[in-house]
């Protein structure tokens, strides 16, 4: 929120740190010049600037001696006397040097150098240094500045200025500056002590994302003939709003939203005649929304949720917003009946954010203009039946994208009206006391890309239509009463986030689950499911490999997902960060079997819980590979032989739980498996060492050995059985041979076994008669 709708127009001199992520580059083109060609002091600067640089993308290859340097890429030229006015060489790659033949330019007024990285800036030194370092512009002063008496347009968004003190003095001395942008400069003063600032011509003054920690200057009132567009979102300015600020009569945009603002709004508000952009949200604000608020006509966007403001609003509040189109009221405090008119005052409206108020509603009373891409009237009191609501005849021809009414009073069975909101692509009717089935007619929603219909009373089957829903991203039916997992859930290859705990879903796993290359979730804990865990999740690729199918639904116009997991034991809510969650929870169900060794695969898994179940076998040997695993929870299974040693490579584990299994031998050592309380592996009799006050005998120490001595051993074992077969084979037949093709060593051999034989009998003849006697 709160983002600035200013125009950039032509830029004069631009800095910008090189984008971190891709943009599609542009290049202007000049027109060609039927009888002028380009000035040869021009061309020679040029040329001279391009010797300096380093061009690894050949973007300036048409930059050559021999061609009118009026047709180069990047050059525009005045069509009546040849000379260069406009430089255009933004995110074109380049690097090096910037020459100071730039100032033999002597027409130039347009120059944009954004999005490059060079070493130094030639004109200007040696009173200006400029270093890369972490991929930020640094710059040590602005004095440099001093000699651009002429200059309209500055844009340093970007770089950091925290080293110039004296930037505002600098930046006032200029005449003719009227557009100044210094987002994320890293700028800490507003100087508040000054009485006046001198910027005579300044339109348009973007301040936002810095770090002024003080109140708003009452300096601001002193640009009221000039200043159209002030954007000071989200620094940490605090203390009350000045009603002066308000006086600055040709303002169409303020932004003082995401501060530390306290106090009313003043109710000279309403003397901002001209404004059509007003944020306020995220603030400490109190009191009431003053009535001349409604006196903005030309206001087409208000945003003053997240505050602590309190009482009604009625309609003298919206009485001449004829224009508004987006509206913001989310954590206002509201309370009260939302009146028939505000329904009917909505006929322009595009977004209406209700959120988080104490609003009574009818449902039957909402009337939707066409208009209307986005209704949020989430955590309220509206009632009644949903269908009331969806089959009203008056709002058949809705476009509406977003309808989130979830945390409300709603009763009743979902409609079968599901064909005249064909442009929803969020549903959430969450946390409401709906009941029935799911309706075959959803299906109709073919553009829906989140449908959460979660701690409901919804029961039976979840219907096959849902399938043609192919842009589905998200699917939220927890804490329902539904069946089983369908087969079709395959075909939902967009799948994103899977949510379906607590809903007393049986049978098995299906193997189609796996199928869903994009997951990110998977949550199926706490149901009924039996079966064995399926052994293909190492195709879910989304949790194989890096940055894959980064969540394009996180951002919905301006709405952004928000869903509950329980990722290390607690309950918690994931809005924008949930693009960062990789998850699996098959928890408390009655699985069997043991745990897939493939499960090792999924190397960007960061939460894996397989707890309360009924699992068999070994904890997979290869499992320390999951090297992002964050926490693992195998406790209350019946897992069994030793920890793995490779488990001791997982370093960022803040959770681990492998209590009540039959594991033995030695815990592994390492800094991170020994940082855990003994609670997380207890009720395992044979497991011993730290952190478990049992300490490890010399045999259970050995059941702990390395698998690769283990297979040293085994290695040896099978070599001396191995050798001693050949050894008897070559043996029997050297000795058989040779008595078998030697007649003379054959007749040898039997006369001697026939001695052995009689002196053998008559030995033991004598013996025998010997113990007779």
């Amino acid at each position: 929120m709160g983002a600035s709708f200013a125009t950039h127009h032509v830029l004069f001199l631009v800095w910008f740190l090189p984008a971190a992520f891709s943009l599609s580059f542009f290049f202007f083109k000049a027109e060609s010049i039927s009888n002028v060609s380009c000035n040869e002091k021009d061309n020679q600067a040029l040329v001279t600037l391009k010797r300096g640089l380093t061009d690894h993308g050949h973007v300036l290859s048409s930059w050559s001696d021999h061609k009118d340097c009026c047709i180069w890429d990047g050059v525009i030229c005045d069509k009546k006397i040849g000379r260069v006015f406009e430089l255009h060489l933004n995110y074109s790659g380049l690097g090096g040097e910037i020459s100071g033949s730039l100032l033999q330019l002597e027409h130039l007024n347009y120059l944009d150098l954004s999005g490059n990285d060079f070493n130094s800036w030639e004109p200007f030194k040696p009173s200006l240094s400029v270093f890369w370092h972490n991929s930020d512009l640094y710059v040590d002063n602005l004095r440099w500045m001093s000699g651009l008496s002429a200059i309209q347009h500055l844009d340093l968004s970007d770089a950091d200025l925290h080293r110039e003190v004296d930037w505002l003095q600098i930046m006032s001395k200029f005449p003719s500056l009227s557009d100044l942008y210094l987002s994320y400069c890293q700028l800490d003063s507003l100087n508040p002590s000054l009485g006046f600032v001198n910027f005579t011509s300044l339109g348009f003054l973007d301040l936002a994302e810095n770090h002024f920690n003080h109140e708003i200057p009452n300096w601001f009132s002193n640009l009221s003939t000039s200043l159209i567009e002030l954007d000071l979102y989200n620094n940490s300015l605090k203390g009350n709003i000045p009603p002066s600020i308000f006086n600055l009569e040709k303002l169409e945009l303020l932004d003082l939203g995401l501060y530390s603002l306290n106090g009313p709004i003043p109710s000279s508000v309403g003397n901002l005649s001209r404004m059509r952009l007003l944020y306020l949200e995220q603030n400490q604000l109190n009191g009431t929304i003053p009535e001349s608020l409604g006196l903005l006509s030309k206001l087409e966007m208000l945003y003053v949720g997240e505050n602590s403001l309190t009482g009604t609003v009625d309609e003298g509040h919206f009485r001449k917003l004829s224009k508004l189109k987006n509206l913001y009221m989310s954590e206002a405090r509201i309370s009260g009946k939302a009146p028939m008119w505000f329904w009917n005052w909505t006929s322009n409206i595009t977004f209406i954010n209700l959120s988080n108020n104490h609003i009574e509603c009818n449902v039957s009373d909402i009337f939707l203009s066409s208009t209307v891409k986005v209704l949020d009237i989430a955590n309220n009191s509206f009632y009644g039946p949903i269908s009331t609501f969806l089959c009203q005849k008056k709002i058949r021809k809705n476009e509406l994208e977003v309808l989130d009414a979830s945390n409300n009073l709603l009763s009743g069975e979902l409609s079968h009206c599901w064909k005249y909101w064909q442009s929803l692509i969020h549903l959430n009717l969450g946390s409401n006391n709906l009941v029935g089935r799911i309706p075959y007619s959803m299906g109709a929603l073919v553009n829906l890309q989140a449908l959460r219909l979660q701690n409901n009373s919804v029961y039976g089957d979840i219907p096959s239509s849902l399938k043609k829903c192919s842009n589905m991203r998200l699917i939220d039916m927890g804490d329902n009463h539904l069946s089983i997992i369908p087969l079709w859930i395959g075909e939902m290859t967009n799948l994103t986030v899977l949510r379906l705990r607590s809903s007393e879903f049986k049978g098995y796993i299906p193997q189609q689950i796996c199928q869903l290359s994009s997951l990110r979730v998977l949550d199926l804990a706490n149901n009924s499911l039996s079966g064995s865990i399926p052994n293909c999740l190492k195709n879910i690729s989304a949790m194989t490999l890096p940055n894959s199918n980064v969540i394009s639904f996180m951002y919905l116009n301006i709405y952004a997902e928000n869903v509950r997991l329980v990722p290390k034991g607690n309950e918690m809510e994931y809005q924008e960060n949930l693009k960062l969650v990789r998850l699996i929870d098959l928890s408390s169900n009655n699985l069997s079997g043991s745990i897939p060794a493939e499960i090792s695969n999924l190397s960007k898994l960061r939460f894996l819980n397989l707890s309360r179940n009924h699992l068999m076998g070994k904890i997979p040997e290869k499992i320390g590979s999951m090297k992002e695993l964050e926490s693992v929870d195998l406790s209350r299974n019946h897992l069994s032989g030793k920890i793995p040693p490779s488990m001791s490579n997982l370093t960022f584990l803040s959770l681990l739980d492998l209590s009540y299994n039959n594991l033995s031998g030695t815990i592994p050592s390492s800094t991170q498996l020994q940082s855990f309380d003994a609670l997380r592996y207890i009720g395992n009799p044979q497991l011993c060492g730290d952190p478990l006050p049992k300490s490890c005998t010399i045999e259970e120490q050995s059941l702990n050995k390395s698998p690769i001595g283990s297979v040293e051993d085994d290695s040896k074992n099978s070599s001396f059985y191995i050798g001693m077969g050949v050894g008897f084979a070559i043996g029997f037949w050297a000795i058989c041979g040779a008595l078998f093709f030697n007649r003379t060593w054959r007749h040898a051999y039997f006369r001697f076994a026939d001695e052995i034989k009689d002196w053998i009998y008559v030995t033991t003849m004598i013996k025998m008669n010997h113990w007779k006697s």
